[in-house]
């Protein structure tokens, strides 16, 4: 674990950095990279690569934000299609309140913007999501991206 642990947070705390991300999005280029670098700099990070996807986010997932000292949320043009990806935010964003967590975002190729007011590719994605889910978990969702987007993050036409 990195030295930027407090000594109460290691007790408690598994992973440096949890990277919730839309697969198809960064799999194969920017998250390798960016994984490696921070394996490189001795930061633990917890991608949940290996985790079958179903209906509902898994225990150890849920189990692996909540034990992150910070989590890094790669916004892309897909993030919002997956119901996966808004329930991992919908938790990061709780363990922020509640534990204090680090959140900080990236805007991989997308306007911040667009995410923040769920336009273009939200927007589309959000019109999908109507069909399938209550109007009430719709605007929590909605909430939670424009929370996230008031966060201090980065913008990858910014990051060399």
């Amino acid at each position: 674990m990195a030295t930027f642990a407090t000594s109460s947070q290691a007790r408690l705390e598994k992973y440096d950095v949890f990277i919730s991300f839309r697969g198809s999005d960064v799999r194969d280029g920017f998250l390798t990279h960016l994984t490696k670098q921070l394996h490189q700099e001795g930061i633990d990070v917890y991608v949940d690569e290996m985790l079958e996807r179903g209906d509902e986010i898994s225990s150890a997932l849920l189990e692996a934000i909540e034990r992150s000292i910070i989590a890094l949320v790669i916004f892309t043009k897909d993030y919002a299609s997956s119901r996966w990806c808004l329930e991992e935010l919908l938790k990061i964003m709780k363990c922020k309140e509640i534990n204090s967590q680090i959140v900080i975002p990236v805007f991989y190729n997308i306007d911040l913007s667009h995410v923040r007011h769920q336009e273009g590719t939200y927007a589309e994605a959000f019109a999908q999501h109507k069909k399938k889910f209550e109007d009430h978990l719709l605007r929590i969702w909605r909430s939670i991206l424009k929370e996230a987007t008031n966060l201090s993050g980065y913008h990858s036409s910014n990051i060399p």
